[in-house]
């Protein structure tokens, strides 16, 4: 039932820096849309228009019943996932939407904010001052499913995130660092058998992040392009729609993937600047969020739609400028997608959620 105090408690910066980050995307998007001849920036604000629905949404209910409906939520992922094996539309070599007429679904979108509430649920629901790498059996068993349903679609880059989010939200729960450490050792030894699994494109990505002169026109040509449009804005930028890599069409994915390679070209260093700290602002509020949170499952809700943001907002700027390999994560809310903002939207809702209920909680002792 919709509490009016939910409105009262509000936090408007945090809805700011959103409203903000969407201007950016809009803006942005214009520009990549002139470069291509495509229109995105329609479909996106759109998509912005819903995200923003579906944010309120998310903020009015009280977030607490998502524990009641987290086994719910994981299987209505997994059934997800496995119709695109099914009636998944292939794009690009990658099987990873489902045709719904008006716009495709990307299930593993919604699966990184799955993680979030299933992940999130388990530590709440097994609460301990200290966990093993016993007590991590359960969750990653739940976890490995969605991760290689992603893996073989393929999409490395968003299976690998799923990881992420989790491994940031177990730490937060209170993992032994002997357990941490255990655990890198692990990972660090079956690298070699990863390498087995990997798709050739997919080696071929991480032999050109480490070489990407060794293919210029291939493999490396994406990477070296990008890395051209960020440095040559220098400080001030080119210009609004005078960026020549996305312009004269040498960036490729320049609404998707490379989308702050076109912002950076554009706007320069202190564009980029702006950018990165507006997002270093939402992710600072998700924290404070987190901890001042009343209850733990609202803690490890806040800090795991933070770690989701943290990673891509990481992993995109990284891999745009050659300090990672290309996996295809979007930057949120600036790249081109609906099943991307949709969400980032409901993350945000959720965030809201909590910090909004903090003082609700604290009115009814």
């Amino acid at each position: 039932m919709f509490d009016r105090r939910v409105l009262s408690h509000f936090d408007w910066w945090l809805f700011a820096y959103v409203i903000a980050i969407m201007v950016i995307g809009a803006v942005n998007l214009n520009s990549a849309s002139m470069a291509s001849g495509v229109h995105y920036q329609w479909k996106q604000l759109e998509w912005y228009g819903i995200g923003l629905v579906l944010m309120f949404l998310f903020t009015i209910f009280d977030y607490r019943i998502l524990t009641s409906y987290a086994l719910h939520i994981y299987i209505i992922t997994i059934f997800s996932l496995l119709l695109v094996m099914f009636i998944g539309k292939s794009i690009s070599g990658s099987q990873r939407w489902i045709p719904l007429g008006f716009f495709h679904l990307q299930p593993s979108e919604l699966a990184k904010l799955s993680t979030v509430i299933v992940i999130s649920s388990y530590f709440y629901n097994h609460e301990k001052a200290h966990y093993g790498i016993k007590d991590l059996i359960r969750p990653a068993a739940l976890m490995i499913v969605p991760f290689f349903l992603i893996f073989r679609q393929p999409d490395l880059g968003t299976a690998l995130l799923v990881l992420l989010i989790m491994a940031s939200i177990i730490i937060v729960a209170g993992l032994r660092w002997t357990s941490v450490i255990s655990i890198i050792m692990a990972c660090v030894g079956i690298m070699p058998l990863v390498w087995k699994f990997l798709k050739p494109y997919q080696k071929k990505r991480l032999e050109t992040f480490l070489n990407p002169e060794m293919d210029p026109l291939g493999s490396g040509y994406h990477v070296i392009q990008s890395k051209i449009a960020v440095g040559s804005g220098q400080i001030l930028g080119k210009g609004y729609m005078a960026g020549t890599q996305a312009h004269l069409d040498f960036l490729p994915e320049a609404h998707t993937d490379f989308a702050f390679s076109i912002w950076a070209e554009e706007w320069g260093f202190i564009g980029a600047s702006i950018l990165l700290a507006i997002y270093l602002l939402i992710i600072l509020r998700g924290i404070e969020i987190a901890c001042q949170s009343k209850e733990r499952f609202g803690s490890f809700l806040a800090f795991g739609v933070v770690a989701m943001l943290f990673w891509q907002v990481v992993i995109n700027t990284c891999m745009v400028t050659g300090l990672m390999p290309v996996v295809g994560i979007p930057l949120p809310m600036i790249s081109y997608g609906g099943s991307s903002v949709i969400t980032t939207m409901i993350g945000i809702g959720l965030l809201l959620n909590i910090k909004a209920r903090r003082f609700i909680f604290e009115s009814r002792k």
